[in-house]
């Protein structure tokens, strides 16, 4: 049988409209490693390694199957890059609470984002990978961090192009506080509340081909005190 999938821009990006019926292998989630830190930015602190994150999903994985009586509709959205090794943890945690797995899917959220119009260069699109519609589930984004809310707000209208949901959650590892929109979080791993000149930085660092990814969350302080960073946003992220 011939597989579908919607309209799609010269990039391979689903436009906004399209319904996306597409069926992927969610064996290829990819790892996130971001680039090195520039020493120049200042000192850093760990604030959640990979023990205390593997607890926080756990928590989160109860959490959410306190809060939801029907767990076969969950429906688990990672949002790239620092969302998708989230996700797929918290989808085995919620699969050996449970006995069933939920979907699992990657939804790029650049093409939907506020700041295009303002920003000097086009933004990089991300893979974008959903298993089938969200029409009727109870959809849970996932995400690193949080802050203004605006990138929580561009996944919302990217989902819509993928159906209609019953419900929309979001898990957030870190919330970091500085919302510049109504946007609730429904599961926290952590709170850090930040200062101006302080950016906060999920990584994953791929380990053998038998384990998952080592995870951590930093807080940078930057060197100076002129880097024209709004205090709610670390280096190029919408938050």
């Amino acid at each position: 049988m011939a597989k579908t999938r919607p309209p799609t821009s010269d990039s391979g990006h689903p436009r906004p409209g399209a319904r996306a019926s597409k069926r992927a292998d969610m064996g290829g989630l990819e790892s996130f490693k971001p680039a090195p830190v520039d020493a120049e930015q200042g000192e850093e602190r760990v604030v959640l390694d990979d023990t205390r994150i593997h607890r926080a999903l756990m928590r989160i994985a109860h959490e959410i199957v306190e809060s939801n009586a029907d767990l076969k509709l969950l429906y688990l959205v990672a949002i790239p890059n620092g969302g998708v090794p989230l996700a797929r943890r918290l989808a085995q945690n919620l699969e050996s609470l449970t006995g069933n797995a939920p979907r699992l899917g990657i939804l790029d959220t650049t093409l939907y984002r506020d700041d295009l119009a303002t920003r000097g260069t086009r933004p990089r699109l991300r893979r974008t990978e959903m298993p089938s519609s969200v029409d009727q589930s109870l959809v849970i984004l996932v995400e690193d961090v949080v802050s203004t809310g605006r990138t929580i707000r561009a996944a919302m209208d990217a989902l819509m192009d993928f159906g209609r949901p019953q419900s929309v959650q979001v898990v957030a590892l870190v919330d970091r506080g500085h919302r510049e929109l109504p946007i609730k979080i429904d599961y926290v791993g952590k709170n850090i509340p930040t200062q101006p000149g302080e950016s906060v930085v999920f990584r994953s660092e791929p380990q053998d081909e038998s384990s998952d990814e080592a995870l951590e969350v930093v807080v940078q302080s930057l060197a100076g005190s002129d880097s024209g960073l709004n205090p709610s946003q670390g280096v190029g992220e919408l938050a």
